[in-house]
């Protein structure tokens, strides 16, 4: 499956930041670079998304309350 690519454009400064930090690492690219850094920023996104509501919450610590598991 081939991979599709688009163009995002960021300020020439920013670029030249980017060069700068990441030579003499593993990383090829500033492409790969802003690729890596926007994974893991909504990789963190997604994992600090809420499971329940508050009102979910409440509702489910009051049943457990009624059950006796908390106080």
């Amino acid at each position: 499956m081939e991979k599709e690519f688009t163009s995002v454009s960021i300020p020439t400064s920013l670029y030249k930041k980017i060069e700068e930090k990441i030579k003499g690492t593993e990383i090829s690219s500033v492409s790969s670079y802003v690729t890596k850094v926007l994974r893991e920023s909504l990789s963190k996104d997604e994992e600090n998304k809420e499971v329940f509501t508050a009102e979910e919450e409440e509702k489910i610590k009051e049943k457990l309350k009624a059950l006796g598991y908390i106080d």
